[in-house]
């Protein structure tokens, strides 16, 4: 487990927010440079997810957990073997050319379209980074993270309230192991019983999932009922207090983030948010934070390791 971690912990980039980043990125980066970088990348996720539809999330969740490899969240991530293939094509191609940080970008983006989600254009142009540091995990947003703290961290970030709601969507795909919610399911905040924000008529439902003293690593969807397909149904779970993550339901009991969860139903009254487009746009931004452009960084033949 070791080297594993030591090998991916150098992955891509660090991120901090820098407005002329957003200038230098721009779509169609490599028209002239490697005119098939994009195809190259959306083939071999397409191929991937095809072998296992599990890797889909595995990229997608690899964006949001950049740079902190080695913190017990990233610990069963998927898909790095697909940025891996992906480089190796690309170098046999344009040796030199394409970054890791774009094919991680462009990873996330084919990844939600092969599990129903609409394809969006991304800004490319991004360099790597020399170094990643574990100690910047602590901006990760934690699964036991109330809605201030993880406001706080997106707006340290440049994003938005509806960036996190948004982002936070990209839930209605992939599985977390049971150890990160038993504490919810038995003795929540040392009480003996189970968290009361969770529907009591679902809560035997996770039980049976995730029994107590059961194996912590078993994994379960954090989109109950809709957990292989990119759609809103997830907001409809914290709606009805069927969140599978304390900072996923801990969105219907913010007055802020609520609102933006009932747009995306379609709440009759309220202006809706259609979680296909929305996502696409918070994902660009999301992308566009702390890249390194122009000179900066360098493009590395491996995405595993610096030059």
């Amino acid at each position: 487990m070791d080297s594993f971690l030591n090998k991916f912990t150098l992955l891509v980039l660090l991120l901090l927010v820098t407005p002329s980043a957003l200038a230098q990125t721009r779509v169609g980066f490599y028209s002239s440079s490697c005119p098939r970088a994009e195809s190259i990348v959306q083939a071999t996720v397409k191929k991937h997810v095809k072998a296992n539809t599990a890797v889909a999330p595995g990229l997608l969740r690899m964006i949001f957990h950049d740079c902190f490899k080695t913190a017990r969240p990233n610990l069963l991530l998927r898909g790095y073997d697909v940025i891996e293939d992906a480089k190796t094509q690309l170098e046999a191609a344009c040796p030199g050319v394409v970054s890791c940080a774009d094919i991680l970008a462009l990873a996330g983006r084919d990844s939600t379209v092969e599990v129903g989600g609409l394809t969006y254009r991304v800004p490319t142009g991004r360099r790597d980074g020399l170094v990643s540091l574990a100690s910047d995990t602590a901006n990760l947003p934690s699964f036991t993270d109330s809605v201030a703290v993880q406001k706080q961290k997106f707006a340290d970030v440049g994003l938005s309230a509806q960036d996190l709601v948004t982002l936070v969507g990209g839930h209605t795909i992939g599985t977390v192991a049971c150890q990160f919610i038993s504490y919810r399911l038995y003795n929540f905040t040392t009480s003996g019983g189970a968290d009361p924000t969770i529907d009591p008529t679902f809560l035997p439902t996770l039980q049976s999932l995730c029994p107590q003293n059961g194996d912590g690593n078993k994994r379960i969807a954090l989109d109950y009922g809709s957990g292989d397909k990119f759609d809103h149904s997830f907001f409809k779970n914290v709606q009805n207090n069927r969140g599978i993550l304390e900072s996923d339901q801990s969105l219907w009991q913010d007055s802020t983030t609520k609102n933006f969860v009932r747009r995306f139903i379609g709440i009759r009254g309220l202006a809706g948010l259609t979680l296909n487009v929305e996502f696409g746009r918070a994902m660009i931004r999301m992308t566009n934070i702390g890249v390194k452009t122009g000179t900066e960084g360098e493009i590395r033949k491996v995405c595993s390791a610096i030059n």
